[in-house]
């Protein structure tokens, strides 16, 4: 077993446990068969992945906002969803909140031998690769395995969300020489995929997702040699457009719903010309 010296670092207050108590003990009421809720009770592992994805990017939203409020309230939600998922596994007799919190603590202790142990280190790299040594011997495998491209690669397809796996493999790829001698032969490859897409659509290919999916990749490629990230495009383009929905929203007297296309249109050019005035407007006050 690991030793080391405790920080000076003031220890988790009484308050601070208690906090968390009341979370686990709430948790696990709702999950009671005796007067639980019933959708609490209907839950699995599996079907709260969404909740799981959408309160860790709504964190990372509050974080860039930095709204104090929003973030801890928002970091609370995100751990209701670790102690949900204690819950059910312990309901079960596969692990509880103890057993997760004692494994990231020994894990931290193994990563950081030159904090809890004897082990010097210069710099950040150094770091890293410690870290790298460790971490594949932990999953049996050799460092030499764990920097082989493909298990990396694999790595970022399985762990990471779509849009962001396909940057990192599009980097890595192209960092280990799989990579265009040109931008030019990037959009040919675009104009490839595009065409390969609407043939599927037109001929009802079962391939139809699969051209998708590789018309999406040579557009994150463009992304990487235009150093432009697809997460921040896509999330502007977003925002842009429930912003417009929300401006139509004040000049329509009725559901948007009830609405003709055409008049639908008439409004999204209103909400258009009135929001670019405000950020023409606040560009001014600046």
């Amino acid at each position: 077993m690991t030793h080391f010296q405790k920080s000076n670092q003031p220890q988790a207050t009484d308050e601070t446990l208690v906090a968390i108590q009341e979370l686990i003990d709430v948790v696990a009421k709702l999950r009671s068969p005796d007067g639980g809720c019933p959708w609490d009770l209907a839950q699995t592992p599996e079907t709260l992945i969404p909740y799981v994805i959408e309160e860790a990017y709504e964190v990372v939203d509050a974080i860039r906002t930095q709204d104090r409020d929003a973030i801890a309230e928002e970091l609370g939600d995100l751990l209701l969803q670790v102690v949900l998922q204690a819950q059910i596994a312990s309901e079960v007799g596969n692990f509880s909140l103890k057993e997760i919190a004692q494994g990231i603590t020994q894990k931290l202790i193994r990563r950081h031998p030159h904090v809890f142990s004897d082990v010097s280190v210069q710099n950040v790299d150094e770091v890293r690769q410690n870290w790298e040594q460790i971490k594949a011997a932990e999953k049996g495998t050799s460092l030499t395995d764990a920097q082989k491209l493909g298990y990396k690669l694999s790595r970022y397809a399985r762990s990471l969300p779509p849009l962001m796996a396909g940057m990192k493999i599009s980097q890595k790829a192209a960092a280990a020489g799989f990579e265009w001698e040109n931008v030019e032969g990037v959009w040919a490859k675009y104009h490839e995929e595009l065409a390969e897409f609407q043939e599927a659509i037109a001929h009802h290919s079962p391939e139809q997702q699969a051209e998708l999916g590789d018309l999406l990749f040579v557009i994150i490629n463009l992304a990487r040699w235009y150093q432009l990230d697809p997460e921040a495009a896509l999330q502007g383009t977003n925002q842009r457009f429930v912003q417009r929905i929300i401006q139509m929203e004040t000049f329509a007297e009725r559901p948007l719903s009830e609405y003709t296309l055409e008049e639908l249109e008439n409004l999204w050019q209103q909400a258009k010309v009135k929001l670019a005035k405000n950020i023409h407007s606040s560009e001014d006050a600046v």
